[in-house]
């Protein structure tokens, strides 16, 4: 029998996912994989006539798939001394880009929010 041993923190961040929400509607779920990172839309949300989170995500069933975090979430995390300040704060390395947006983006500015899930299954 194989057994694969994972030290606790490469098991957390295979784990980690968030809800994204659009004006305040459960839009999709982002999330982090050992592969990198994917976001897939809830079916419901598809179904709708909505708007995508961003532009360069149109809406769709399929998944998308990235080895780094997607700019668009990326470009939500902020920088200069509000960076400094979560990093302080919270001791997330600036390095961690799914976790400054777990830590950082509950209540961003515009329409995208973005709520931990990780710990929620």
């Amino acid at each position: 029998m194989n057994l694969v041993r994972y030290h606790w923190t490469e098991i957390f961040l295979l784990m980690r996912k968030a809800e994204v929400y659009c004006h305040d509607i459960p839009a999709g779920v982002l999330s982090e994989t050992e592969d990198g990172y994917v976001f897939k839309y809830h079916a419901d949300y598809v179904s709708k006539e909505t708007e995508p989170v961003s532009l360069t995500l149109p809406v769709r069933k399929e998944p998308y798939a990235s080895k780094i975090l997607f700019p668009f979430f990326d470009g939500l995390i902020p920088e200069g001394w509000l960076l400094d300040i979560a990093e302080k704060n919270w001791k997330i390395d600036a390095r961690d880009r799914m976790g400054l947006l777990l830590a950082c983006c509950r209540d961003c500015i515009g329409a995208v929010s973005i709520i931990d899930q990780s710990n929620t299954e």
